[in-house]
Formats: C-alpha cells, structure tokens, sequence
C-alpha cells in the first residue's frame, strides 16, 4: 500500500454529525412515542393524541437542535481558547514546547536524536507547529472542528422523524388499534435504530436491536400506566 494511502478497514469517526443524526431518531422515536402512549392510555379524543404528538415533535426537535447547537458551540470556543495559549507557548517559549514535541515523539517509539530532529523541524514555524501540538495534546484537528449550525440541523431533522413516525396511525385510525399500530412502528424503528448503530460500531446486531427496542417499551410502559392512572376523559 502506497504511503499516505487511507487504510480501508477505518472509519472517520472524529465528526459529530452521524451522532448527532442517531441520537436525534432515537430521542424522538423514544419521547414521542411514550408521550402518545401515555395520553391514548388517559381515554382522551385522538385528535387530543395528535395534537400532543406535534406539539412533543417540533418542542423536542426544536430543544434538542438549540442543545446540540450550545454544546458543540461551546465545545469549540474551548477548543480555541486552548489553541491560543498553546500558540502563545509556541511562540514565547518555544525551546520548552521543542523539548515536549520531542518527548510525545520518544513515547511514540522514535529515538532519541530522530524525536528531536523531527520536533526542531516542525516548531519552524509556531502556526504550522500548532497543528501538531493540538493533535498530539489536545486530540484535535484545528482545521477541522464540528459545526454547531449542521450539528443543529441533523438534530432538528432526525428528531422530527423519528418523532413524527409513531403520530402516523392517529391520523389513519384511532382507539385501541392506533396504539398498538404507534407501539408497533416505534417498536420496529428502535430495531432499526439498533442495528444502524450496531453496524456502525461493529457490534452484535441482535442485541443492539434488542437493546433498543427494551428502551421504549420501558418508556412506554411507564407512560401508559401513568396515563391510566391519572387519565381524564374531555366532554
């Protein structure tokens, strides 16, 4: 394999917007379909059922993308406060900064002499160095971090989706055949969820599957047995 070539059995995991895109599906799938669960069980009218279900979609897609939005925002201005001390290090103390390349460089398995030729090099120039540094110290790539704004956008979109999935039935049909078509279709979307991030990680589909679908059955287990408990009937 020629140098510099990608190896084939990687994956880019360091972006943010594949989990921000699964997250989203499963915590619209997981919130929505209990909460419509939990007010079918009341006995409320299902045009009640509809309207809580779009109310908890675009409120949770909405909460959720201003969320995802704030951490990653946040995440990054950190990122470049630390940039800028580590550039003001490299270039007001570069001989301590040379001398620290040069150690990451030994714990990397290069000897001695080779460490500190290597390091030299590169503190040439501090703004080329800080790429370096940032790798190997802080675990990031300055040139590439995370958007807030598609991070935002993925969260609001997924959520949406796997909100908006289990609502469908209430606009076909209601009662007691809704609810069990809404807990079918979040059942098997939770399944879907499982084994997208099982494949992805490489991990048994079977029990991410599983996994999955356990979570919202919990949730709408509790949901509904509230919603019986404490249900209302609207005259």
């Amino acid at each position: 394999m020629a140098t510099g070539e990608a190896h084939d059995g990687h994956r880019s995991v360091s972006g943010g917007l594949a989990r921000a895109a699964v997250f989203g599906v499963n915590d619209g799938l997981v919130s929505n379909v209990s909460l419509i669960l939990g007010f079918a069980a009341s006995g409320v009218d299902s045009s009640i059922v509809r309207l809580a279900g779009l109310a908890g979609a675009v409120a949770g897609a909405v909460s959720m993308a201003a969320g995802e939005w704030v951490s990653v925002s946040a995440q990054n201005d950190l990122i470049r406060r630390e940039l800028a001390i580590e550039l003001q290090e490299l270039r007001h103390n570069t001989e301590h900064e040379t001398a620290e390349l040069a150690a990451i460089y030994e714990g990397h398995g290069m000897e001695a002499h080779s460490a500190a030729t290597a390091a030299a090099e590169v503190m040439r120039s501090p703004e080329s160095a800080l790429s370096v540094h940032a790798r190997e110290e802080l675990g990031v790539d300055p040139h590439d971090l995370p958007s807030a704004w598609k991070a935002a956008m993925w969260s609001i979109i997924s959520f949406l989706f796997g909100a908006l999935l289990p609502i469908v039935p209430w606009y076909l049909g209601a009662g007691t055949g809704a609810t069990i078509a809404s807990l079918s279709i979040g059942v098997l979307a939770a399944a879907g969820v499982g084994a997208a991030v099982g494949r992805f990680a490489e991990r048994p589909l079977p029990w991410a599957m599983v996994r999955q679908m356990l979570i919202v059955l919990g949730a709408c287990a509790v949901t509904y047995a509230i919603g019986q408990v404490f249900g209302i009937t609207l005259s």
